[in-house]
C-alpha cells in the first residue's frame, strides 16, 4: 500500500474513532440527563398528588378521582397508586387491572421517604408524604415517550453525521496525503532516472526545510560521494592498468628481441638484469595494490593488539636498512630515532592497533625518506600525550611542491620533481588508509629542496 493511502486511511480511522467517542459520550450524557429530568418530574408529580389529596388531616380520594377525569393526567401511560401507611390501596387510576405492589417496595419507601427506579416500560417514583397527622404513599410510573423519541432522533443524527464526516474525511485526507507525498513522488521519479552513467552533475530538487527536503539534500550528498567514488575507481583502474602494462610490455619486448637471434653471454646477462628490474618493479606494484586493497577493509576484519611503538620503529629501521644499499654517496643508511621527552611509564608508548598494518605504514614512510633523501638518513621523533602518540618521519630530500601537498595521498599520484625515481605513487595512499583505519591522523609539511616531514598521530586506544 502506498504511503498516501496509508496516511489517508490512518487519518480517516483516527477521525472515525474520535467522532465515535464524542458521539457515544454525547448520547450517554443526553440519556442520563433525560432520565434525571424525568425522574425529577415524576417525583414532583407524586408529591403534588399527595399534597392535593390531604386536606384537613383527611385523605380526599374523591378529589383525586375528579381531577383524574379532567386534565390531571398529562403523562404518557401514567400509573398512580396511593397507599396508606398500613399498605391499603386507597386509589389507583388503573381500571379492571389486578394491582400487586411488593411489600418490600412499600417498606423501602416508608423507611427512606422516596424511591426511584427505571424499568423497561418506563420510570417509577414513590414518595412517602406526611402532612399533619396524615401520611400516604404515592407511587407514580410513566413512560417518557417524547424523551426516548428525542434520544432516537439524536442517535440517527449522530450516525448520519459520522457517516458523512467519515466520507468527507477520507476524501479530504486523500487530497492532503497526496499533497504531502507529492515531493516524495517527485523524488522517486528523479531517482529512477539516475544510474551509474549519469551520476556526475545529477541531483534532485531539495527545497524547503522539512524532512523531505533534508532527505533530498542527503541524497544529493550521497550522489556526490558515489560520483567521487566512481571517478576514483575509474582513475584507479586506469592508472593500475597503465602501471601494470608498462613493466609487462618492457619484459615482453625485451624477451622478444632477445629470442629473435643468438646473443652473447654478456648481452643475455644485461637483458636478464633489465628483465629482473622490471619484474621487481612489477612485484612492488602488485604488493602495493594488495596492501591498498587490505587497507580498504573494515577494522573489524583485523585483530588489534597492544604494540610498543618505540620497539616497532626500531624494528622498521632495521628492516629498511636491509632494502637500501649499504652505502650511498659515501654514507651508510641511518635511522635516527629520538624521544621528545622521556616516558615515565611503558603504557605511554603503547598503541592499540594491527601490527602488520602499522609495519606497512612506517615501512613506507621510512622507505620514502631514504628514497628521496640525498644523505640516506631518516629522522624519527616520538612524542606522547594523554590520549595519543605522535611519530614524525623527516628527511633532507628534494621536498614536495606546495601545490602538490594536497594530492600526494591520492593513489598513483607522484610529484613532478621525483618522476625519475622509481615508484608507483601507492605508498602514501596506503599510509593514509591505514592511519584512518586506526582512527588516527596523518599530515605532511615540506620545504622544496630541504626536506619533508610526515606526522602520524595514533590514539592509545582506537575504540
Amino acid at each position: 500500500m502506498k504511503i498516501k493511502y496509508k496516511i489517508a486511511l490512518s487519518y480517516a480511522i483516527s477521525a472515525f474513532v474520535l467522532l465515535n467517542t464524542f458521539a457515544i459520550i454525547t448520547y450517554y450524557f443526553s440519556a442520563q440527563s433525560r432520565k434525571a429530568e424525568y425522574l425529577e418530574r415524576l417525583e414532583y408529580r407524586a408529591r403534588s398528588i399527595a399534597n392535593v389529596i390531604i386536606e384537613e388531616d383527611t385523605v380526599k380520594i374523591d378529589l383525586l378521582r375528579k381531577l383524574d377525569k379532567t386534565t390531571f393526567q398529562d403523562l404518557y401511560k401514567e400509573t398512580i397508586l396511593v397507599y396508606n401507611p398500613a399498605y391499603d390501596l386507597l386509589y389507583s387510576n388503573l381500571k379492571d387491572t389486578a394491582i400487586k405492589t411488593s411489600k418490600y417496595l412499600l417498606d423501602y419507601i416508608k423507611k427512606n421517604g422516596e424511591f426511584s427506579h427505571e424499568k423497561s416500560k418506563g420510570e417509577q417514583v414513590g414518595v412517602y408524604y406526611t402532612e399533619g397527622s396524615v401520611s400516604v404513599i404515592v407511587i407514580v410510573s410513566s413512560f417518557d415517550k417524547y424523551g426516548f423519541q428525542n434520544l432516537q432522533n439524536l442517535k440517527r443524527i449522530l450516525i448520519i453525521e459520522i457517516i458523512v464526516a467519515v466520507i468527507l474525511l477520507v476524501i479530504v485526507g486523500y487530497f492532503f496525503a497526496r499533497n504531502m507525498v507529492q515531493p516524495i513522488d517527485k523524488l522517486v521519479r528523479q531517482v529512477k532516472t539516475i544510474n551509474a552513467n549519469n551520476l556526475q552533475g545529477n541531483s534532485v530538487d531539495a527545497k524547503g526545510k522539512d524532512e523531505i527536503a533534508q532527505l533530498g539534500a542527503n541524497f544529493n550528498t550521497m550522489l556526490q560521494r558515489l560520483s567521487d567514488a566512481f571517478d576514483l575507481q575509474k582513475s584507479f583502474v586506469s592508472n593500475a592498468s597503465h602501471e601494470l602494462r608498462t613493466p609487462l610490455a618492457a619484459i615482453i619486448s625485451q624477451l622478444q628481441v632477445t629470442l629473435s637471434k643468438e646473443r652473447t653471454k654478456e648481452v643475455y646477462q644485461d637483458i636478464l638484469a633489465s628483465v629482473l628490474e622490471d619484474a621487481e618493479n612489477l612485484s612492488d606494484l602488485s604488493n602495493g595494490l594488495l596492501q591498498l586493497a587490505q587497507s580498504e577493509l573494515n577494522q573489524q576484519k583485523f585483530i588489534f593488539n597492544e604494540i610498543r611503538m618505540d620497539e616497532l620503529m626500531l624494528e622498521m629501521g632495521n628492516l629498511i636498512k636491509l632494502k637500501h644499499p649499504p652505502v650511498v654517496n659515501g654514507r651508510a643508511p641511518r635511522v635516527d630515532i629520538r624521544f621528545l621527552k622521556v616516558p615515565e611509564q611503558d603504557t605511554e608508548l603503547i598503541c592499540e592497533g594491527n601490527e602488520s598494518l602499522l609495519k606497512v605504514l612506517f615501512f613506507n614512510l621510512l622507505d620514502n625518506a631514504f628514497k628521496f633523501s640525498s644523505d640516506n638518513t631518516a629522522f624519527v621523533t616520538i612524542d606522547f600525550f594523554t590520549h595519543d602518540i605522535q611519530i614524525q618521519v623527516r628527511d633532507n630530500g628534494v621536498g614536495i611542491q606546495p601545490e602538490e601537498l594536497n594530492k600526494i595521498f591520492e593513489p598513483f599520484y607522484r610529484g613532478t620533481n621525483v618522476q625519475k625515481i622509481r615508484g608507483h605513487g601507492l605508498g602514501l595512499s596506503i599510509c593514509k588508509k591505514i592511519v584512518l583505519l586506526h582512527k588516527g591522523h596523518i599530515s605532511v609539511s615540506s620545504i622544496t629542496g630541504k626536506g619533508t616531514t610526515f606526522t602520524v598521530i595514533l590514539p592509545h586506544n582506537y575504540r
